[in-house]
């Protein structure tokens, strides 16, 4: 186990330790089952599954939770280390997830250290695309009248 200063040096290069982000865009839309972040971007139709540390990390982040709360927050996480943490802040910045905000960084919850600190995956993040053209299309105007949703017009 790592000291939480040692976290707090390494591995943040390249990341403000006072950074928060936000949810890049009204079109990405997302919701907690079980524990289990899904996130939707409604612009491309791509869907977005976390590991169970992955889960944590975006739930805390979405919320306004700054870096360098969370850092400290996950100095005792096996599956979670500061340089771990920004390539997955980074990879969330790249997807357009999520986006730098000048907002006053949040505290973490007082549960959330016990929570990364049991998660049993690394962080990480999964991309699908398989629904991505039953979710963008248009179902009042791109339909077939007499099959209906999800019949898509061919274009001829």
């Amino acid at each position: 186990m790592r000291p939480a200063a040692a976290g707090l040096q390494s591995g943040v290069r390249n990341m403000p330790l006072s950074e928060v982000y936000a949810v890049a865009s009204k079109d990405i839309v997302f919701e907690s089952f079980d524990g289990e972040a899904v996130v939707l971007d409604l612009s491309n139709g791509k869907y977005f599954g976390f590991s169970d540390s992955g889960s944590k990390v975006w739930q805390a982040l979405s919320s306004g939770v700054g870096t360098e709360a969370l850092i400290r927050s996950a100095a005792g996480a096996a599956m979670v280390s500061a340089d771990a943490l920004e390539a997955f802040i980074a990879r969330l910045v790249e997807l357009g997830l999520l986006a730098p905000s000048g907002a006053t960084p949040l505290p973490s919850s007082d549960d959330l250290p016990a929570a990364l600190a049991a998660a049993s995956e690394p962080l990480n993040v999964s991309v699908h695309d398989d629904l991505a053209d039953l979710i963008t299309v248009d179902p009042i105007h791109e339909v077939e009248e007499p099959l209906g949703w999800p019949a898509v017009k061919q274009v001829s």
